[in-house]
């Protein structure tokens, strides 16, 4: 990494502290998706699947949608219309030590 990168500390009692440039994180691309829930069918089902058909999901029509984040539950929130378009209202945010444990 380059010195924009991560500062040292200069202590000279040989232990050092190092802190990631803010700037950098903000410039990397993440993978953001919504998930309305899933499903668990074998092979020969999905082979069987046509137009018109209706597969069925875990989640209970009216609950929370998940926002992931590389995969990551990180919120949860319900669907809009924007300028038609569809977008995604959060109603809850998942604390950042609850999303560490399930990394």
């Amino acid at each position: 990494m380059t010195d924009n990168t991560i500062e040292k500390s200069a202590a000279g009692s040989g232990t050092s502290t190092s802190q990631i440039n803010p700037d950098v994180l903000q410039n990397i691309t993440v993978t953001l998706s919504v998930e309305v829930g899933r499903a668990m069918i074998k092979i020969r089902d999905l082979m069987r699947l046509t137009q018109g058909s209706v597969v069925e999901l875990d989640h209970i029509a009216g609950e929370p949608l998940d926002l992931l984040v590389n995969k990551t539950v990180v919120a949860q929130g319900e669907v809009v219309l924007v300028n038609d378009r569809y977008g995604i209202r959060l109603t809850r945010v998942v604390p950042a030590s609850e999303r560490m444990k399930n990394l």
